[in-house]
Parts: structure tokens; sequence; C-alpha cells
């Protein structure tokens, strides 16, 4: 018996089987270029072009000179041509007595103000980072200083410094005439202190502003549970506060060595690097050898070795601040 095959319904055609062999391979995505992002490039590099220009002609080029005028014999007006004289000012800079006694009057600087104006700096945020009445008048007092030219600061602290100035007739109204107050920038002995003084008083909310972003930092659930755990309020500061603050402690004395380091205007403006070299700095010894002594390369090898010592001191305290596992 002959067998009759059954009618067959055709399969349904898929996009693979629709398409020609040719097609049946699939092709690769190609990446479509966003309109308009040439522009934007170019926009972002218009942007940024003036600062590039100004930090180029102001930064590194004159950081580059200066180390090459280092090596050399160049003053600022001199018809003489420059010539190559290797380290002589290196050795006459190590061999001048002005120079370490400078180096110690930066390092004394920087000793007493990093930790006092530091811990003052703090303990301005820790009383402004609580909401009460009047907080704003107390923040905007803190940080007026920090406002005000450094320049128009030291003068205005000239005057009350002088032997008849205001802090020395304070001191003698309080004391009934008892107390007569010293010459303050006159004596070698009271003349860093004071501007060690004016400096904290005038640099303090400068810093009290970076503590209290790191104080708003912390998460307050922390202070909820360590209050429920019955923490008194120095355990509250030691446990959680300043664990908390460990990033901006860091730069708050970075910051704080450095400005110190660089300490410049305050003796420009009081002391002149006086009484007896007693507040000359490194950097007022360089003003003052390459401007007024006219020996440009001399203070280039000055400059040189402070942008050494400012990198020893900023590696060393950042490895002693550093974050340990």
């Amino acid at each position: 018996m002959a067998t009759v095959p059954l009618p067959t319904r055709p399969r349904p055609a898929t996009p693979e089987t629709a398409l020609p062999p040719s097609d049946t391979r699939r092709k690769a995505p190609t990446k479509h270029r966003r309109p308009g992002s040439g522009r934007e490039q170019l926009s972002g590099w218009g942007m940024i072009a003036p600062a590039a220009v100004l930090l180029l002609a102001f930064i590194f080029i004159p950081a580059i000179l200066g180390f090459g005028l280092a090596f050399t014999n160049a003053r600022l007006i001199s018809p003489r041509p420059v010539e190559f004289v290797g380290v002589d000012n290196f050795a006459r800079l190590f061999s001048d007595p002005t120079f370490y006694r400078a180096l110690l009057n930066v390092a004394y600087f920087t000793v007493v103000i990093v930790p006092v104006q530091s811990g003052l700096a703090l303990v301005m945020a820790l009383l402004i980072n609580k909401k009460f009445r009047g907080v704003n008048f107390f923040r905007t007092m803190y940080f007026l200083p920090v406002v005000t030219s450094m320049v128009v600061v030291s003068l205005l602290w000239l005057f009350m410094y002088r032997k008849d100035g205001l802090i020395n007739e304070i001191l003698s109204a309080v004391s009934f005439g008892l107390i007569d107050g010293p010459d303050w920038l006159g004596d070698p002995n009271t003349a860093m202190p004071a501007i060690i003084i004016l400096s904290i008083w005038q640099a303090a909310g400068f810093h009290m502003i970076i503590w209290l972003a790191g104080l708003q930092g912390i998460s307050g659930e922390l202070y909820e549970a360590s209050q429920l755990d019955g923490t008194s309020r120095w355990q509250q500061f030691r446990y959680v506060t300043w664990p908390g603050l460990f990033h901006t402690r860091s730069l708050v004395l970075v910051t704080i060595t450095i400005q110190a380091l660089g300490l410049f205007d305050q003796i420009s403006v009081m002391t002149q690097g006086g009484p007896m070299d007693s507040t000359t700095t490194i950097i007022y010894e360089a003003v003052q050898s390459g401007y007024r002594q006219q020996e440009t390369s001399y203070a280039s090898a000055i400059s040189l070795v402070f942008f050494v010592l400012v990198l020893i001191v900023s590696a060393v305290q950042r490895h002693l601040t550093r974050e340990k596992d």
C-alpha cells in the first residue's frame, strides 16, 4: 500500500533566514561621535587656558629661572655678563651666620605657632559648632582678621607694640602704674614673641573654618550612640571627634607649617629683621639680597634651599600624620 506524503507547513521566516546569505553575519556596532563633543573640548581648553598661562608665566618659568640663576653670578642690574660659578653661592650661604640665625628664628616661630594656633582654632571651632542665638555673629568676629590684609594688621599692631602704645597703657592701668611695659619690638627677647601673638590672632580664624568643616562632616549618629553609652564630653571628643578629624588635622598642620616657614610680611613691616637679627627669616633674607642688594643669584640660592627645606619638613610631617593600618 503506497503512502501518500503529508503536506508540510512552511517554517516561518526568521530574521536570520529572511536575510540573504551575505547579510547573515552580525555587523559590528559603529561608534557614533556625540554631536558637539569637539566644541565642548575646545571650550574646556579655553576655560583653563588663562589659569594655565598664569601658572606657566608666574610659577613654572620663574622657578626654572631661579634654579638656573642659583649657579651663576647674576645681579639685578650689572654691566658684567652672567657667568656660571657652580656652588659658590651655596658655599657663601652655608658660611653666613645670618642664615643660621634666620633658620633658627623660623624654627622657633614654627615650633610655637603650629600647636598653639591649631589648638586655638580647634577650640574656636568647637565653640561655634553649636546652634545658639548669635552664632553667626561670633563666626564673623572670629574670621574678620583673616580678611584683613596682613600689612594693615601689622601696621595696627606696630602702634600697639610701641613703648607708649595701647598694650603698655593697658598694662600700666591694670597694675596701677606698677608695670612698665617693655619696648616689645625693640627688645630681642620680646620681638619674636610679639610677632607670634600677632600671627596667631590674624590667622586662627582661617583654620577655624577648616576645623569647623571637619566637625560638621562627622555623623551625628556617632554622638547619639556615645550618649546612649553614657560617655562624657571628654570621651566623646577623644573617641568620636578627634578620630573623625584625621584628614582635617593633617590639612591644618601642613597648612600652618608652610605658612609659618614663609614668614615675611610681619617682619618686613614691623621689625625689618631686627633687633640684632632676632626676627630675620629665610624669605626676608632672600628678598633683601635679591632687591636691595641686587644679588639675584644669591637670592635664588636662598630660595632654592628654602624650597628643599619646605619639602623635607612637609614630607616628615606627612609621614608622622599618615593613617596607620
